[in-house]
């Protein structure tokens, strides 16, 4: 059912009139409402509660674990999950060891439960050992109150995140496919890939016409992880949809003369701190600000 049939039952849309419409998968409304879903998933818990309230019209209750956050809000027509992005929406300082420092050594086959979940996806499938970290810290809580969510009442689920927030926004996609919970959308802003061709392959059957990557085309998270400039083994998921104006650049176009100095397309030593230097000068492109505007646009 739509946002607009929820109504019905007595549940008014948040005052800052965004809707989700379940009628139109992959809309330009629908991202609106799951970008600004993202923004709040960085606010702390008294804030949050009332924010998804007063903007979305969503009940919403934060689970936090260690390092990792994600908002669950519902109403009676929709259930959102929102997972908060690095500590600060504004600064991609603390990725550099997920994103580029340790890139190729945490593609890994995950261990314990949540790893056979994830292998699941076949033979040759490997994902990022960071973000299936992060995921497995709350993923119990989590996966349990959105159950119960569904079993009080069933609704489409949508899941959501900006940059870390999206990786994770799409492993929770596959775990509560796992658990038999039917995922009606995912939508990611400047998220990074998060596994190699095996694992993203596997992600493209399950949820065909299901994710949409949203991205700027100079932010540099989505171009990551890496060591490599020319053979990375870390893909993204489909689908792709360009927000703004400028064209997609390539890794190499970003770090401009730190790539050309590169040996045989692989970052190492010092290299890798001027690549580091150099992207976060591109920051900006990154900010989920930058994506709010453009989607309005």
């Amino acid at each position: 059912m739509s946002t607009e049939r929820g109504q019905e039952r007595g549940r008014e849309p948040g005052q800052g009139g965004f809707r989700l419409d379940e009628d139109a998968t992959g809309s330009l409304g629908n991202a609106r409402f799951l970008c600004e879903a993202s923004a709040l998933a960085y606010l702390p818990a008294a804030a949050g509660r009332a924010r998804f309230k007063d903007l979305l019209g969503l009940d919403a209750t934060l689970f936090s674990v260690d390092n990792t956050q994600a908002w669950l809000a519902a109403d009676e027509a929709n259930i959102v999950i929102a997972f908060r992005g690095t500590e600060s929406p504004a600064t991609i300082d603390g990725l550099k060891d997920i994103l580029l420092t340790d890139a190729m050594n945490l593609l890994v086959v995950p261990e314990g439960r949540l790893g056979h979940d994830l292998a699941a996806a076949g033979v040759g499938a490997r994902f990022h050992k960071g973000f299936t970290d992060a995921i497995a810290e709350i993923w119990t809580p989590l996966a349990e109150a959105v159950e119960a969510e569904v079993k009080r009442q069933d609704r489409p689920v949508w899941l959501t995140g900006h940059s870390l927030g999206g990786a994770l926004a799409l492993y929770a996609a596959w775990l509560l496919k796992r658990r038999f919970i039917p995922v009606h959308e995912v939508c990611t802003f400047g998220a990074p890939m998060i596994g190699n061709r095996a694992a993203c392959e596997a992600f493209n059957r399950e949820f065909a016409g299901k994710i949409f990557r949203y991205i700027n085309g100079r932010d540099p998270v989505p171009k990551l992880p890496t060591m490599s400039l020319v053979a990375n083994e870390f893909l993204h998921v489909d689908a792709e949809r360009l927000v703004g104006r400028d064209p997609v650049t390539r890794l190499t176009d970003l770090l401009g003369a730190v790539a050309s100095q590169a040996a045989g397309g692989l970052l190492s030593g010092g290299l890798l701190d001027q690549a580091w230097s150099t992207l976060n000068a591109e920051v900006s492109n990154h900010f989920l600000d930058r994506y709010r505007e453009q989607l309005r646009g």
